[in-house]
């Protein structure tokens, strides 16, 4: 078993460090406004940052995998998320939205096969697809957000792919919001933590989703404006209810604990606010249950 969760305890996660996506500061210098970072990182702070993260997931998850440095790849390789998503049988290895990061997949693809992790599918010809647009809502219902990082043709083959675990897959059309070029994810808008809880922002979220979550039970705690810019609505569930936030966000934090959560939280000023990659961005969950 695999994932087929956002929430269940995690297990085993893949990460990759500043040290193998940012290389250096001067490496940095050169690359950050190509990849539309909001302003360039510090290296040296960034390793700390990532170190008092990565001190937070050796609490929780036994076996956490390092992917390697790769010259075809960028700084946004940081987000290990976004090449994969895991099912209960293996990972599906996708190809990005964002054309720099296209390369990530090969690497994946390569990594997972030297840890021997099945890979289940991959995305074949114009399909493109994030893995921040895919989230198990339950243990058979799959979203999938349709956006400039996610189109119609992935979507298709990604129904198939999901056929064999899924009762439903639900389509999320994603507002256009600050624009082709920045990073609005599914995942943008909603972390789930438990199985009748998510952290939210709903001003993103269609009406029909929002309604489907509540009927299903769903306790909603929503992210206000300015912590939703913070990465507030970002969250990593480690196990239900256990969570790991980027620092700065009071009113979040203040309503997971009041939801009965405990929380867990990181500096992230050059790790996940300049790269607009929260904690859920930061890990690739392998195995949960």
């Amino acid at each position: 078993m695999f994932c087929d969760s956002m929430y269940a305890p995690l297990k085993r996660v893949i990460v990759k460090s500043p040290d193998a996506a940012f290389i250096n500061q001067q490496h940095l210098q050169g690359n950050w406004e190509k990849y539309f970072y909001l302003s360039e990182p510090n290296f040296k702070e960034a390793i700390n940052e990532y170190e008092s993260f990565l001190d937070i997931l050796r609490k929780h998850v036994e076996k956490i995998d390092f992917l390697p440095q790769n010259e075809t790849v960028g700084l946004d390789s940081l987000y290990a998320h976004d090449p994969v998503k895991f099912t209960p049988h293996g990972a599906i290895i996708l190809r990005s939205g964002k054309e720099l990061r296209q390369p990530e997949a090969d690497v994946f693809n390569e990594f997972l096969t030297e840890k021997n992790i099945p890979i289940i599918g991959s995305l074949k010809g114009e399909a493109i697809s994030d893995g921040g647009d895919i989230v198990w809502l339950n243990e058979r219902t799959v979203a999938i957000g349709r956006g400039y990082r996610t189109n119609d043709e992935a979507i298709r083959q990604l129904k198939e792919i999901f056929k064999p675990f899924v009762d439903e897959v639900m389509i999320v059309p994603l507002p256009h919001d600050l624009g082709e070029e920045a990073c609005l994810h599914l995942m943008s808008f909603i972390s789930i933590v438990d199985k009748d809880l998510a952290v939210v922002h709903s001003r993103l979220m269609p009406v029909f989703m929002r309604q489907w979550l509540l009927e299903k039970g769903f306790t909603l705690l929503e992210v206000p404006n300015d912590e939703y810019d913070s990465l507030g609505c970002n969250v990593l569930a480690l196990a239900p209810r256990v969570c790991v936030l980027p620092a700065g966000n009071p009113v979040t934090e203040q309503l997971l604990k009041e939801a009965g959560a405990t929380v867990y939280t990181y500096k992230g000023d050059e790790i996940t606010v300049k790269g607009t990659g929260g904690p859920t961005c930061l890990t690739c969950p392998v195995e949960r249950y």
